[in-house]
């Protein structure tokens, strides 16, 4: 007949195991998070949220096998200095909102002391929102020129179905959005090029109204400039007063091209 021999009772954890447990507890929650799909905008940026992340794991592992959390110092907390980095997300309060049509805005964002954002004309940054729990990130050009002082303006346009809309909509002024960059490698040169033809379609005009800021801006840059706009309706144009001042240049030249016309020609 078979015989039964009491087991042993489990050998309860010594204090050194406890210790090493917790350390490695403390380790795994300092590993940083791998980014969802969301949270890259599609833009081609350099570097790339995902970039970030490896740069990061890396620098968690090194800091691991080293046993030297000091290692990790690399991570910059976020701030609201307006001293961009493409890296880290620094904080800018919204100090104006203006509903241009029904689905788009012309906001505000102030920048600390009269500073100024740092762009070259045409390039972009990337915002950072959350709805729902879920991180996304997309590009948005600046409009405002680049040698604003104190601000920078940035013109969106929300969709009925977009992640990024939700959290725009949900905007007040005095609230705070999370901004990273500049990225682009395109810079205007003056006089580079006899003409310039510029076609934009809808918020696609962004990019094209600081390097068209620039060009008037600057009484020695001879660039003759074609500008041709693309909307729905004569009331949808956006900017109006902006463009209407930019055709006065001898140099400027505007063209509008409206879908579904309303009475005006």
């Amino acid at each position: 007949m078979p015989v039964c021999l009491p087991q042993a009772a489990p050998t309860p954890p010594t204090m050194d195991e406890k210790m090493e447990d917790a350390a490695e507890e403390d380790w795994l929650q300092l590993r940083p998070v791998e980014p969802l799909p969301s949270q890259c905008c599609g833009s081609g940026c350099s570097p790339c949220v995902f970039d970030l992340y490896h740069q990061d794991l890396a620098r968690w592992e090194a800091a691991r096998a080293s046993n030297d959390k000091s290692l990790l110092s690399g991570q910059q907390p976020q701030s609201c200095s307006s001293k961009l980095t493409p890296e880290t997300f620094l904080a800018f309060r919204i100090s104006a909102m203006e509903r241009l049509t029904a689905d788009t805005y012309h906001i505000r964002f102030a920048l600390p002391e009269n500073s100024q954002l740092g762009l070259q004309p045409g390039q972009h940054l990337i915002l950072r929102g959350t709805v729902d729990d879920l991180e996304i990130q997309r590009a948005y050009t600046p409009i405002s020129p680049a040698n604003a002082k104190g601000y920078f303006d940035v013109l969106i346009k929300c969709y009925k179905t977009g992640l990024m809309s939700q959290y725009v909509e949900m905007w007040r002024v005095g609230d705070t959005a999370f901004w990273r960059g500049p990225f682009g490698s395109f810079f205007y040169q003056p006089n580079k090029h006899g003409e310039l033809l510029m076609l934009a379609a809808g918020t696609g005009l962004a990019p094209m109204v600081p390097i068209l800021q620039s060009i008037t801006d600057n009484a020695e840059d001879e660039t003759f400039v074609t500008l041709v706009c693309c909307f729905k309706t004569f009331e949808g144009i956006y900017l109006k007063t902006f463009l209407q001042e930019q055709a006065r240049f001898w140099n400027v030249r505007t063209f509008f091209v409206l879908s579904q016309l309303e009475g005006h020609i």
